[in-house]
């Protein structure tokens, strides 16, 4: 059985369109968890001022923060996206005089104590700004933060400000990871294989039965992200209209381990397999290291060390 490109695989359910927005993907699936998140972002979209968005990386973290802007009274006004070197700078752009805009600060569980001490002095200084020129509501701004790491066990073990976390998480969203979801996985294939397929002037429109197996087997440690990143690759190997097991060759040596740890001299050390495994999703991504640790679920500086340990790994003579 395959799966088949229809119009109807393409769209969301009435629930899931409103979230939609501006162009942007919907918050797809029909799960009982994204059937939650949905309505957990219908509910407060219209009311929100701080949000804090809480998961794994690579679950679409800024997809339900433009969802939520998307809802709110200022959906018109910009949606601005700051990383962590960034959030300072964009506060002061994003302060009590300039124009409405909702502001994702991205990644606040990076944020060093230095940082965090920093942000904290600037959002006090905004909301006493706004206290003296006496802003309008209908022109307030509005925050949203995402982390990828529970900020309340950071606070307990003395990595993250108590008082930051406080203003932040006025409410906290938790995006599922796509392990917990794996319903969802058929709906989201079709989603990427309908955005990819036009883009690089493919024509697949299924996807194969035992493909679909061996990815609803695969844990998928990057999320959603990963998946996007998967089948872009699956899509340009991909020269018919059908894409096979054949095309999904990076989940083979994750999915099979007794192939996967076959090295040379007979090796099945662990350290070799995830060795195999990082230098394979950093070669699907171009060797675009910040989009691998993304995919991987990891941190720049953690794919950084993996990788000089594999320098003088077995699995790379």
């Amino acid at each position: 059985m395959s799966i088949s490109r229809s119009a109807s695989s393409l769209t969301c359910s009435p629930a899931a369109a409103p979230l939609a927005g501006y162009g942007e993907p919907a918050i797809i699936g029909s799960s009982t968890a994204m059937k939650h998140l949905r309505l957990q972002v219908q509910r407060i979209g219209a009311h929100f001022r701080t949000v804090l968005v809480r998961g794994e990386a690579g679950t679409e973290k800024e997809l339900v923060a433009r969802a939520l802007h998307g809802l709110s009274p200022i959906a018109d006004c910009p949606f601005v996206v700051a990383k962590v070197a960034m959030f300072e700078e964009a506060l002061a752009e994003c302060g009590p005089q300039t124009a409405a805009s909702s502001l994702l600060l991205d990644g606040v569980s990076e944020m060093p104590l230095e940082m965090q001490d920093r942000l904290l002095r600037t959002l006090k200084e905004n909301e006493s700004a706004k206290s003296r020129f006496n802003a309008s509501s209908s022109a307030d701004s509005r925050m949203i933060a995402s982390a990828a790491e529970d900020l309340r066990v950071l606070v307990s073990t003395g990595r993250f400000r108590q008082e930051l976390y406080q203003r932040l998480a006025t409410v906290e969203i938790v995006v599922p990871p796509l392990r917990e979801r794996m319903e969802d996985l058929p709906e989201l294939t079709q989603r990427f294989l309908g955005r990819f397929a036009p883009l690089y002037g493919r024509h697949v429109q299924e996807i194969a039965n035992d493909a679909m197996e061996r990815m609803q087997e695969y844990r998928w440690p990057g999320n959603v992200s990963e998946l996007e990143s998967v089948l872009r690759s699956c899509v340009l190997q991909c020269e018919g209209d059908v894409l096979e097991s054949k095309h999904l060759p990076a989940l083979g040596e994750v999915e099979e381990p007794g192939r996967s740890c076959a090295v040379a001299g007979g090796s099945a050390r662990l350290q070799d397999v995830v060795a195999r495994h990082v230098l394979q999703v950093l070669k699907d991504c171009g060797g675009n290291k910040l989009r691998a640790a993304e995919v991987l679920g990891i941190s720049r500086s953690t794919l950084y060390r993996m990788l000089d340990a594999s320098t003088s790994a077995d699995v790379l003579r």
